[in-house]
């Protein structure tokens, strides 16, 4: 991982607690506002229909069911990520995960049917994620991703997106 400058929160937090949360009047920044952001936005060109999607091109459902689930896998033996999920079972958080990659990446918008725009900054506000906690997802991640078999351009495409987003989650400086 290469070290950039993460933005801090005003006062140092610890890692892994969660923050109070904010009134569900609206966004916490403008940044959170329903505007598609990039990791929230669907690549350029990916509309309704799968068929030609990077969704469709590494095999839709099963495949993105098989990289969430081994990634949840570890989340639950992992000593730093498993206390950012506060529900005792992971089925939940694996399900919106799931169906979120599934979204941006070109397959059924179930997500935002189910649960409205993605907003990732602003439904990650209440966790304190640090270098440590985005290495860990990274790390977790990267096992998932690993085992899918994916070639090596579509890995390579998929890991650049899943860094990204990792990085723009970073709420504190750890």
């Amino acid at each position: 991982m290469t070290n950039l400058p993460w933005p801090g929160a005003g006062q140092p937090e610890q890692p892994g607690h969660t923050r109070p949360t904010q009134s569900s009047a609206g966004p916490a920044s403008p940044s959170d506002a329903p505007a598609d952001t990039p990791a929230g936005a669907r690549p350029a060109g990916q509309g309704q229909d799968d068929a030609g999607t990077f969704y469709a091109e590494i095999g839709g459902h099963p495949t993105f069911q098989r990289i969430v689930h081994r990634f949840y896998q570890e989340v639950a033996v992992d000593p730093i990520l498993r206390p950012l999920y506060p529900e005792a079972d992971l089925g939940p958080a694996e399900v919106r995960l799931r169906m979120f990659l599934e979204q941006y990446w070109g397959g059924p918008r179930t997500y935002s049917q189910q649960r409205g725009h993605p907003r990732l900054r602003m439904r990650h506000v209440p966790f304190v994620i640090g270098p440590a906690e985005r290495d860990a997802w990274l790390r977790a991640m990267r096992t998932a991703v690993d085992e899918a078999e994916l070639t090596k351009e579509q890995d390579e495409r998929l890991w650049n997106y899943l860094v990204m987003a990792a990085n723009m989650l970073v709420n504190s400086p750890g």
